[in-house]
């Protein structure tokens, strides 16, 4: 969010107000950071393509839509094929309208993707082990070639 503000007065039912309460119980946000994020996530929804908002172990991210894969997971698989968009949705079997969407929205919002992608760069096994301690690391097997 950004350091400048504006006020602006709503009226709610109050099932939903209740039900706000409730989220930002759950998350230990205020009521007001809990309608301004609502806010700014239905407004990068609307402004955004395949574009959704979701709670995960990390908070909440931008996820695309119909997948388990957040924006900044696409970005990575982006990187990884040198920004071809064709080969990341060929990868993914998925129509490249998806991919272009989450370059889009990381292009509009490089601070937050960039502090993903930081965040899981920093992750190795030994910090994984202490999140899974069922993980275990594995040298995958090159395969012959044919």
């Amino acid at each position: 969010m950004s350091t400048r503000s504006t006020v602006i007065s709503m009226r709610l039912p109050v099932e939903s107000g209740d039900r706000l309460n409730r989220m930002a119980t759950r998350h230990g946000w205020t009521v007001s950071d809990a309608s301004a994020r609502l806010v700014e996530e239905g407004l990068r929804r609307a402004e955004f393509a395949f574009i959704d908002f979701r709670d995960s172990a990390a908070g909440r991210q931008a996820y695309i839509q119909s997948s388990t894969l957040a924006g900044w997971e696409i970005m990575l698989l982006v990187r990884s094929y040198k920004s071809d968009v064709v080969a990341v949705a060929q990868h993914l079997n998925w129509p490249e309208a998806k991919i272009q969407a989450a370059i889009n929205y990381a292009r509009a919002f490089p601070s937050e993707i960039e502090t993903a992608l930081s965040e899981n760069a920093s992750v190795d096994l030994e910090g994984l082990k202490r999140m899974l301690p069922q993980a275990k690391g594995f040298i995958p097997r090159r395969q012959k070639k044919s």
